[in-house]
């Protein structure tokens, strides 16, 4: 296609159109999924697999889309899963304040972590977040609160603006699923918008985005902050549907399991870390008959989405789409 009056091509404006009608016919054919998943699938593995995929959402707006590698993401997920917790189930607040309580928590972290890390690059801002991920683990150890190595139990799930008793299976599915949808368009929207664009530029070259005038570390502060609010979103959702928060979703290995979901799925991809996180916790769930085998396998299936999907599965399948015949 030609522009008539300034001979130039439009085949990058006709590439973004087809780019954007398979995104939205790929999100109505998931949102189809999930809302009929529950009539054959156990409605608690789907809400697992959303709070995940969120989480894996939110880590790759700040990898995928900043170039800001995390390892210590799991923070943001465990403290507002406490967070939750402890609101719903000592305070007695109802599960949507819970749920904004726990998210937060995960945001005040995320501005005070982002402001000592961002100030390092590189594999120093990299070991910055993992030092500080281990402090909150520690912290959570050691609060009289936090439960120690119990964790918070038997969490109340309560009921939805005092209507809506989420002790039914399908009702917390319908929460998690607005939840899940909230945060991924929120994510979609960040990054087709001029912030994202900007963060796009400072994840190719932080040093021309300095000299066409952007305040980077401001930029990255911000996605920062957002990526541990949604981080936030999932970790508080997760603690009303397994009514549990426990070390495990703090432990520094949560940061790595994020980070296996988003390179499987596909790395600065829309798409990519939500079938990512399908697979990982598929695996978990179904393959947990073999103990500590489990890790041998992910590990095996990592090895192998490095050498033959180097872009992640759906970075794979959309290159393959936009491959010319």
């Amino acid at each position: 296609m030609i522009d008539v009056a300034g001979g130039k091509p439009l085949a990058p404006v006709s590439r973004m159109a087809d780019d954007l009608r398979i995104q939205r016919a790929v999100f109505l054919a998931m949102l189809a999924f999930l809302l009929v998943a529950p009539t054959f699938i156990y409605p608690v593995f789907m809400m697992k697999v959303m709070c995940f995929a969120l989480f894996a959402c939110a880590f790759n707006l700040l990898l995928g889309f900043g170039g800001l590698l995390s390892f210590g993401h799991a923070m943001f997920l465990g403290s507002a899963g406490y967070a939750s917790a402890h609101a719903a189930k000592i305070w007695g607040l109802t599960p949507e304040l819970a749920i904004l309580f726990g998210i937060a928590v995960a945001l005040v972290l995320g501005f005070v972590a982002g402001l000592l890390a961002i100030r390092r690059q590189g594999i120093y801002f990299t070991m910055i977040t993992l030092a500080l991920a281990q402090m909150v683990y520690f912290f959570a150890l050691q609060a009289p609160f936090t439960g120690g190595e119990d964790g918070i139990q038997a969490v109340t799930r309560g009921k939805l603006f005092g209507m809506i008793d989420l002790s039914q299976p399908l009702a917390m599915y319908g929460v998690v699923l607005v939840v899940f949808l909230a945060g991924f368009l929120l994510i979609y929207r960040v990054v087709h918008s001029p912030f994202g664009q900007v963060l796009k530029a400072i994840r190719e070259n932080e040093n021309r985005a300095i000299s066409l005038g952007y305040d980077t570390d401001r930029y990255k502060l911000m996605a920062f902050v957002l990526s541990a609010g949604l981080a936030g979103a999932a970790g508080a959702t997760k603690a009303l549907v397994f009514q549990l928060a426990s070390l495990t979703d703090v432990y520094w290995t949560m940061s790595g399991e994020v980070v296996l979901m988003t390179l499987v799925g596909g790395l600065g991809t829309i798409f990519g870390p939500i079938v990512g996180a399908a697979i990982i916790i598929t695996m978990q769930n179904y393959l947990a008959h073999l103990g500590a085998w489990v890790t041998v396998v992910q590990g095996t299936i990592f090895v192998i989405c490095v050498l033959a999907f180097r872009r992640g599965i759906v970075g794979e399948i959309a290159n393959w789409i936009k491959r010319p015949l």
